[in-house]
């Protein structure tokens, strides 16, 4: 819900910039620049500042696909950054991901040899002889 209103907020002053300035005053080129800028620092500010702070504070909805092959162990919000855990069953690694507002500064940590309770191994152990 605060998404969209933040989006209606953003939509409803670059309608402003250009209804208010171009129509009523005859002067669309200066409309069409303020209305641009209007619309580029919106989605900035939504896509690197704002997304994950709605989502975690206000009840908003964001969608992260994990990537193939690994299994899903869990996640957590560290500040405003999302860290979600996946378990490679090839390489026996499980790997902290994180997701920073914009997907721009990834952190990344691997453990080695790491084995979850309850992820399903990709090679059976070995029998014991007696």
């Amino acid at each position: 819900m605060v998404t969209y209103l933040y989006w209606i907020v953003v939509i409803g002053l670059v309608c402003v910039a250009l209804f208010g300035l171009g129509m009523r005053l005859g002067k669309w080129k200066p409309a069409l620049v303020l209305a641009a800028v209007i619309a580029v620092v919106g989605s900035m500010a939504y896509y690197f500042w704002l997304q994950q702070i709605f989502v975690k504070r206000y009840g908003g909805v964001m969608s992260i696909t994990i990537p193939q092959g690994l299994q899903h162990i869990g996640s957590t919000w560290k500040d405003d950054n999302l860290w979600i855990e996946d378990y490679n069953p090839q390489t026996n690694e499980c790997i902290f991901r994180e997701y920073s507002r914009g997907d721009m500064l990834q952190g990344r940590v691997v453990l080695k040899n790491c084995h979850p309770i309850g992820a399903r191994p990709s090679v059976p152990p070995a029998t014991a002889t007696e």
